[in-house]
Order: C-alpha cells, then structure tokens, then sequence
C-alpha cells in the first residue's frame, strides 16, 4: 500500500496500528471462546447426560454459566446460533457488557487515535476533534450531539467528509455501544478487518437490498455520437479516463475503446462508470440499490450487463483493462472476480477509483490491482474498510490514497475532482500508474459507446 500526502506518524502509527490490530485479533479470541462456551452449554448431550449423573451435570452447568455471564470474567459471553443468538441478543438488550466488546472497543479507539496522527487537521480545535474525544471518552450522547450540531450546521455531506478517514471505525465503535444487537456482526466484521455483507448503522443484510436488484442486465450498442467523441481525451492516462467517465456520465452508459499499443497489438480500454445520483432505483444498473448489492455480491444486474456489452465488442481471448469510479471501480473488480469472464478474456488491470473493493479479489492471480481513494471521500469507506486500515490490502496490489484538501463530500468523490487529485497533489502516484498501464497507452482505433439497462 502506498499512502502519498500529508503528516503520516512514521514510527508512533506504525505501533499504533500494531497493538490495534493486535488487540482486534484477541477480541475476536475472547468472543470465540465466548461461542465455543455457549455451544457446550447448549448442547444436547450435556442435557441428557443430567438424567445419568445430576450432581455432577449441576456443578458443570454453574461452572458454564459463570464462565458465560460473570462480570469480572468474559462478561456476558453467550453467542453463537439458536439459543446462543437469542441469549446474545438478551444480553445486549439488558444493557449486559462482554469483555470481547470491551476489547474491540479498545482496539477502535486506538484506530481513530491512528487516523488523528496520520491526519493532523483530526487534532485540531473543533467539532471534529470533540467528538473523537467522546469516542474516547466512552461517552455515546455526547458523540451524538456533536454529531448532530455539526449536521445542522455544515450539513451530513461536509460533516461525513471530515470524519471520512476514520469512519468505518467510529459506526463500528457506535455499532458495539448503541443497544442495538442487529449490527453487532457488521461491526465486528470492522473489528477483524473481514468481509461483512450487513450495515454497522442498522445491521440490514445485503440480501434484503439484493431482492430489489434482480435484473438481467441488457447493453445495447449506440449509434456514434460525433459530438460525446469529440469531448472525449485521448492519450490513456488515468487521469484521462477519469475525465472521460464524466464526460459518459452515470445514465446508465459505458464506454469500450480498442486501442494499439506501443507494440503495435490490439487491447481494450473499458470504462465503467459510478452510481447515478437522485433515486434508489432507476432503469439502470446504475442505481443506489445496485451499489449496495454490488459492495457484497459480484453477480449483479451490472456485471450481466457489462458481459452483455463486452461479448459484442471484444473478441475472445483479448487483453483487457478495466478502470471504474465508485460503482464502475466495484463492478470492475466483481468482474475479475467471476470465472466466466476470465475465462473468456485476459482482465490485465483493474483500476478502481473512489470505491470500496479491498474484500475483493482478482480470480486470475495475474490481474493488477490498483486502488485509487481519497482519503476524505466518504464512498470507499463503504464496505467497512478505511483508507487508514491497520488491515493491508494484498502485497500485489497498489492501493494509493492521499487527503483532499477541501475535505467536501460530494464533490471529492466527483471523478473530476479525482484526476485533479491526481494531476495536481499526486501526480507521481498518477505516473505509477500510467506505466503500469503503458501497454495501453497508444492510437484509439475504435470508439463503442453501450447503453446499459436492468433487465
């Protein structure tokens, strides 16, 4: 991972990062032997052998339960399926602590503590540090209010924005303290640094969004437009095909280029462009609905479409590289990720920008990653993973994120505002990736614009 911009802590974040991580690893021991206790307890065996020695069966059950419930031990332990859930589910409802939570907590606060060393604007005198403050503090409603007075006076966009560094840790901090037993599993998730597929704010499975996302996806091939090719840049720099994503726009469009490389071969350039804005469903895979399901799943009325689109426009066997924003960069890497497609083609790269894919991974070892965040865009941070993660992606990816100077959410996930990033605070992580992506850097031949559709 390469981090580029700003005051980054050096030795302090580096320990930091390891007793946090460190501490995430024991929670998570704590709460497994919290559930392997709760399914001794449960099981039916222990039941049946009361009848054949009641005495000893009495002792064994006190011992359990003491181990499951006192608070100078575990705390309240009892988790796991069935009856595990339901006592968890009892225990965080009565208010009952658990010496796991107590240490993932810990282990969060250390985090956002990470992120306020490698984010220096994190340590000055304002509302943003007030609130971490609280978080530290253990002091839930007065995070709240804080929260809440800087929505009413900045707005949910700007307030996200400034605590976009380190918000997955804060909402999984929030998860574990706030009562409610629903979003427990998503935080921990958070905690351990693994792939969830449920919200840390309400604890809503990506399977109930999946009900509303069914479509077949279809692509249907555009007449040229003269005047959309004449706005588009050539020359395949990534911050060329950034500006070229917003020139496609996000109504349900994507863009395939055929390209001869410095050597004279032929490849393709394919780019994919985010979530539309406005309504949770349109007639597009484009949609809020889609980039939900997308985060946990990577066979999507997206994905079918984009497959749709390339099986009329790129011959079997072909190198391709796939560069995305936001809802692109997941779908992209969803792509990688299905066996029918590399199957087909040879996926070289994968360029995601603005979006949350550090779970992900490539089917074909030989696809390079690059990921490419804004530390204060709000999107990445979406499947749990900060841009400050004591969790490193992948040795074989190159993961790129820098601070945003405006600290403005929307607009610094806008894909414009990304190439400026790159052309202009970081532009030697823009170079990186030009030559790694030098193969395709040549003569545009041919020029396919698809129009997208759910079903």
């Amino acid at each position: 991972m390469t981090t580029v911009g700003g005051v980054r802590g050096g030795s302090e974040a580096a320990a930091l990062a390891a007793v946090a991580r460190t501490l995430g690893e024991v929670a998570g021991e704590v709460r497994a032997a919290g559930r392997a206790l709760t399914a001794v307890a449960a099981c039916p065996l222990l039941a049946a052998s009361l009848a054949r020695s009641p005495r000893t069966g009495a002792r064994a059950l006190r011992a359990l339960a003491r181990a499951l419930t006192a608070p100078a031990g575990l705390g309240w332990a009892a988790d796991g399926d069935g009856l595990g859930r339901a006592a968890r589910l009892g225990g965080v409802v009565a208010g009952r602590g658990s010496l796991a939570a107590e240490v993932a907590v810990t282990s969060l606060k250390l985090r956002i503590r990470l992120c306020a060393v490698r984010h220096p604007e994190f340590a000055e005198e304002g509302p943003v540090r007030r609130l971490l403050e609280a978080v530290e503090a253990g002091r839930r409603a007065r995070a709240l209010q804080v929260l809440r007075e800087q929505v009413r006076e900045r707005g949910a966009e700007r307030t996200l924005a400034r605590l976009a560094p380190s918000l997955a840790e804060v909402m999984a901090w929030n998860a574990l303290v706030d009562g409610n037993p629903f979003n427990d599993e998503a935080a921990w998730h958070i905690v351990l640094g693994t792939r969830g597929e449920s919200d840390p704010l309400l604890g809503t499975a990506a399977a109930v969004w999946a009900r509303w996302d069914r479509g077949p996806g279809r692509a249907v091939l555009q007449p040229p437009d003269p005047a959309l090719l004449a706005r588009l840049e050539e020359g395949g720099s990534v911050s060329a095909h950034l500006r070229n994503l917003a020139v496609i726009g996000t109504d349900g469009r994507m863009l395939v280029q055929r390209v001869t490389g410095p050597d004279a071969a032929a490849r393709y350039v394919v780019l994919l462009p985010g979530m539309a804005f406005g309504r949770p469903r349109n007639p597009t895979p484009q949609d809020l609905v889609g980039a939900v399901t997308a985060v946990a799943r990577n066979d999507t009325p997206y994905t079918r479409a984009v497959r749709k689109a390339l099986a009329q426009a790129v011959p079997a066997g072909a190198q391709i590289a796939l560069v995305g924003h936001s809802l692109g960069g997941i779908t992209a890497m969803n792509l990688a990720e299905l066996c029918e497609v590399n199957e087909r083609w040879r996926l070289t790269h994968v360029v995601a920008v603005g979006s949350p894919v550090d779970f992900k991974r490539p089917r074909d070892p030989a696809t390079q990653v690059v990921s490419l965040v804004n530390e204060h865009d709000v999107v990445p941070n979406l499947e749990g993973r900060s841009p400050v993660s004591v969790f490193p992606v992948p040795a074989d990816w190159l993961e790129i994120t820098w601070a945003d100077p405006t600290h403005d959410f929307p607009q610094c996930h806008n894909a414009v505002v990304y190439a400026q990033g790159l052309d202009e605070v970081v532009p030697q992580a823009r170079d990186r990736v030009d030559a790694l992506l030098e193969r395709y850097r040549g003569r545009v031949e041919e020029t396919l614009v698809f129009r997208l559709h759910d079903r």
